[in-house]
C-alpha cells in the first residue's frame, strides 16, 4: 500500500530538528520511502492523504506503561506509593482474568493510538492476552511479563513466573511481522530477592532478551535498599549484573550521580514517568544531569491508575516543565529535548534505529496532528507548540508500519462497542 501525504508541516524529529513547510511524503508498505522528491508515477499511485494545515510527525514512544490498568483508572488515589501497591492495587489484580486483561489493554491501545503513541513498552501479566490485544490492533510494543519473588535460594527452575516469562518470549517475540518484541521484567527490588533477580537475568541472558524494571522509585525502595544491602538500587542491580543486559529502568526518580555514572557505563535508559512520580509524589528524576552525561532519557505514562491517563503530550509537557521550575531555570529541558525523549529516545529505548525520525527508510510509524485550532495559533514555533501547546486529542491520525490504525475519532482496527460492553460487565464484576 502507498499513501502520500501532501503538503504537510513535518517535524523530523532528527538531530537537527529539521521542519519542512508544505512537504510531501510518500509511505509504501511499511517504510518511508521519500521526502519532497516524489515521482509521478509513485503519485499516482498512492492514496492522497491531505495534510493542508495539519503537522506530520514520528509517532510517540511510551517507554514505561502498565495498559491494562486502564480497569484501574480513578480506583485508587491520592495516597503514597507503598500504601497504593500492596493495599489497594496488588489485591484487586489479583482478581483479573486472561479476558480482563485483554479488554484492559485494548483500552489502553485505543488512548494511546488516539493520543499519538505508536509504540509502547510494558510489562504485565496474563501476557499471551495482552500480546493478542497488540497483534490484533496493530499497534507496536515491547512486552514483558512482570515478575515477583521475594524468596531466597539457589533455585527457581520451577518457579511459575520465570517459566511463564521463557514461555512468552519465545512464543511471541518477533510475532507479528515484528510489531510484538520481548522482554524480561523482574518487578523491583523490594518484591524480587537478589537471587531471584539473578535467575531472571541468567534467563533473559541465554535467550539475549533485553530488562525492564522498576529502579529507585521512591525514597522508602532507596533508604531500605541502603539498610538492607549497603548500597543504592542501582548499585544492587548493578552488582547482580542485571544491567549487563539492554535495561529500561523505569522512574529513576532518586538515583545519585554514581548512581548515573553507572547507568551511563552499562548504556541503560531511563524512562522518565513525571505525572505518576508527581502524583504518587515520589519526587522529580535528576533528567537534567542525566541528559548532560549522554543517558539515554525516553518518557513513560507508567499505568492508568497512578497518572490517570496515557497520553504522552501531557508527559511532553511535564517533562519541560517540572524541571524548569524545581530547579529555578528556564533553560533546562527545551521543547526539543522533551520531544525527542518521547521519539528518537524511546525508539533508542525498543532498540530500534529505524524509529522515531521522519527519515527516508525509517518505518512508517507517523502522527498527524490537527493545527486548526486556537490553541497553535499563530504558530511562531512548531517545537515549541508541540512541547507546550498540543493536547494528546489534536492527533487525527495514527499509522504503525504504514498502516492506518486511528483517523479522525475512527479505529481501523478495534471494535469499540464491544470493548465498551466487555468493560463494563469487567467492571461490575469486580468492583
Amino acid at each position: 500500500m502507498k499513501y502520500l501525504f501532501k503538503n504537510a508541516l513535518v517535524v523530523t524529529m532528527n538531530q537537527k530538528s529539521e521542519v519542512l513547510k508544505d512537504c510531501d511524503v510518500l509511505i509504501e508498505n511499511d517504510h518511508i520511502k521519500a521526502i519532497g522528491n516524489i515521482s509521478d508515477e509513485d503519485k499516482e499511485k498512492a492514496h492522497v492523504i491531505e495534510a493542508s494545515g495539519k503537522l506530520l510527525m514520528p509517532g510517540l514512544v511510551n517507554a514505561h506503561s502498565h495498559a491494562p490498568m486502564t480497569l484501574l483508572r480513578n480506583y485508587a488515589d491520592d495516597m503514597d506509593l507503598q500504601t497504593w501497591l500492596f493495599e489497594h492495587i496488588f489485591p484487586t489484580e489479583d482478581k483479573f482474568t486472561g479476558h480482563d486483561i485483554h479488554i484492559g489493554t485494548m483500552l489502553g491501545i485505543m488512548e494511546m493510538l488516539a493520543s499519538g503513541t505508536t509504540s509502547f513498552i510494558d510489562m504485565y501479566f496474563y501476557m499471551d492476552d495482552m500480546a493478542r490485544a497488540v497483534e490484533e490492533s496493530g499497534i507496536r510494543a515491547q512486552l514483558s511479563r512482570g515478575v515477583t519473588n521475594p524468596q531466597t535460594g539457589s533455585d527457581f527452575s520451577e518457579d511459575k513466573k520465570l517459566l511463564e516469562s521463557i514461555e512468552f518470549y519465545k512464543k511471541w517475540n518477533g510475532a507479528a511481522d515484528g510489531r510484538i518484541t520481548g522482554a524480561f521484567a523482574p518487578h523491583a527490588i523490594y518484591t524480587c530477592s537478589p537471587e531471584y533477580i539473578r535467575a531472571v537475568r541468567d534467563a533473559a541472558e541465554k535467550l539475549s532478551a533485553p530488562i525492564h524494571v522498576h529502579v529507585d522509585e521512591t525514597r522508602v525502595e532507596h533508604e531500605d535498599c541502603l539498610k538492607q544491602h549497603g548500597k543504592t538500587p542501582t548499585k544492587h542491580l548493578y552488582d547482580l549484573g542485571l544491567l549487563d543486559l539492554k535495561t529500561v529502568a523505569a522512574h529513576c526518580t532518586w538515583v545519585t550521580e554514581e548512581d548515573m555514572a553507572l547507568l551511563k557505563e552499562k548504556q541503560v535508559t531511563i524512562a522518565h514517568n513525571p505525572a505518576s512520580n508527581l502524583k504518587l509524589a515520589s519526587g522529580v528524576a535528576p533528567v537534567p544531569e542525566a541528559l548532560k552525561l549522554g543517558i539515554n532519557v525516553a518518557l513513560g505514562t507508567d499505568g492508568a491508575s497512578s497518572n490517570n491517563n496515557l497520553n504522552l503530550f501531557e508527559e511532553i509537557n511535564l517533562a519541560a516543565f517540572i524541571h524548569k521550575g524545581t530547579r529555578h531555570d528556564p533553560l533546562l529541558i527545551s521543547a526539543a529535548e522533551a520531544l525527542t525523549m518521547a521519539t528518537a529516545n524511546g525508539a533508542k529505548a525498543l532498540g530500534m534505529h529505524n524509529l522515531g525520525m521522519v527519515s527516508e527508510g525509517n518505518k512508517a510509524d507517523l502522527i498527524l496532528v490537527d493545527l486548526e485550532k486556537p490553541h497553535f495559533k499563530p504558530l511562531h514555533n512548531p517545537i515549541s507548540a508541540l512541547a507546550y501547546s498540543a493536547q494528546g486529542a489534536d492527533v487525527c491520525l495514527t499509522m504503525v508500519d504504514g498502516r492506518i490504525l486511528y483517523q479522525d475519532g475512527e479505529y481501523k482496527t478495534i471494535d469499540k462497542e464491544k470493548v465498551w460492553y466487555e468493560l463494563d460487565k469487567i467492571v461490575k464484576r469486580i468492583f
